[in-house]
């Protein structure tokens, strides 16, 4: 990996069941005792990697589990928002936004807060790396294709053919990153699952999702950053969610965080109608099937597998900060994208939409009071600006599959996966 300085391990991997302790490997994700399904935590030994970095993501680095940094790596970007506030109804209304906006200092290269999960995932990873298999609906895939792309690190990306409109950046992708296409009537729940078979073939390896620590404690830097500007932790934290892995990582950068006696922030979790698995789960106290992946205008949103009775998942951290989940439709997330460029000139993504519009009307309602301190995480933003601001370049499938249906899908592209990287091992050896 280039571009990177190398530090030693300063924190260590806990189970949030068992806690049985383990030294990371740059690679754990489950606990290896039998017991319910739990998330791994990290606990920081105080000691800190010094990244040297005065702004931008690994300035919180002795808060994150990697063993080298990337210097310059943009971070959150954390500001007031007194005119949109007054606009929703609320006096106390910060933005953490996670995107392109120049002149906020905002320089996320993929223009959402996945970059964060990116580069810290990345970050932790051991010094020769197995091929990272990550699904996604277009956001993730975008923010680990970049930045593997820039630091030479070997993943597959697996992700329906509508989140290749998402796949575009200032230079072609590296070889060693891989793009599989789902074509036809595929879901980001279709990737998932192909993604699971890839993950077992030789020299690959599954990222985790929202059981990689790296990923939820490179989120959570979204609530060190606010620490940080606001000088304290919010009252509530807002955003939008599919997993829930930003938000629980936010919950735990904030028990990191607080000072004795300080209230955690309650957590809004915000989700797209008619695509709501988690907003139906804490309604019923129990998971609930959402069969409607195409229609969300939010389609970053659709993940039917959440982690929501998982020990440390998303129940849990609802629970522990007195929070809940929103709900709204698509054409409330439209006015709500419409509302913030008007206000704050720059364009939003249908996510923060979804957020921005829950959080507006949950003021309406009285569940947020006027003088809470508030913030709004905007999950992506400014990809218009982006588009027309730098020169970017599609990028290209690696493999593209016709999708031939949810049973027998899956093992089909696991095989094809499997095929070509054979073909490509054999044409390198006779290379030779």
């Amino acid at each position: 990996m280039s571009g990177v300085r190398p530090g030693t391990r300063h924190y260590t991997v806990v189970c949030s069941s068992c806690e049985t302790r383990y030294e990371d490997d740059g690679l754990l994700l489950d606990c290896s005792r039998r017991h319910e399904p739990a998330f791994l935590r990290t606990e920081y030994d105080g000691s800190g990697t010094r990244s040297g970095e005065s702004h931008g993501l690994f300035r919180h680095a002795s808060l994150l589990p990697v063993v080298r940094v990337f210097p310059e790596t943009p971070g959150p970007v954390v500001h007031p928002a007194e005119r949109l506030g007054r606009r929703i109804g609320l006096d106390r209304l910060w933005i953490a936004f996670n995107g392109y906006w120049p002149e906020r200092g905002a320089q996320l290269p993929t223009c959402t807060f996945k970059d964060l999960e990116a580069y810290t995932v990345l970050g932790r990873l051991p010094a020769d790396p197995p091929v990272l298999v990550i699904p996604s609906a277009g956001n993730t895939a975008a923010a680990f294709a970049w930045a593997a792309t820039c630091h030479q690190v070997p993943c597959l990306l697996v992700v329906p053919a509508p989140a290749m409109e998402r796949m575009r950046f200032p230079a072609p992708l590296a070889p060693h990153v891989r793009i599989v296409v789902l074509d036809g009537t595929a879901t980001y729940s279709d990737a998932i699952a192909a993604a699971d078979l890839i993950s077992a073939l030789p020299g690959h390896h599954a990222e985790g999702g929202a059981r990689n620590v790296g990923r939820r404690d490179g989120l959570g830097t979204v609530m060190l950053a606010a620490a940080d500007a606001l000088g304290g932790l919010p009252e509530t934290y807002v955003q939008a969610v599919g997993s829930g892995t930003g938000a629980i990582g936010c919950h735990e950068a904030a028990r990191r965080l607080r000072s004795d006696g300080e209230i955690l922030p309650r957590l809004l979790m915000c989700q797209n109608a008619p695509f709501a698995p988690l907003h139906e789960a804490w309604r019923s106290a129990g998971p609930a099937p959402a069969d409607r992946e195409h229609e969300p205008l939010a389609r970053e949103l659709t993940n039917r597998r959440p982690p929501f009775t998982v020990r440390g998942g998303v129940r849990d951290v609802l629970t522990e900060s007195g929070g809940d989940v929103l709900c709204t439709d698509n054409l409330a997330a439209l006015d709500a994208m419409a509302l913030f460029e008007e206000v704050e000139g720059i364009d939003i993504e249908p996510g923060a939409g979804v957020a921005l519009a829950a959080l507006a009307q949950a003021a309406r309602d009285g569940r947020v009071r006027r003088d809470e301190l508030v913030l709004l995480n905007i999950t992506g933003g400014g990809r218009a600006r982006q588009a027309r601001d730098l020169a970017l370049i599609p990028a290209q499938p690696w493999l593209q599959v016709p999708w031939p249906g949810r049973e027998t899908g899956p093992r089909a592209v696991a095989e094809l996966v499997a095929e070509r990287s054979a073909g490509l091992a054999t044409a390198s050896e006779a290379a030779r």
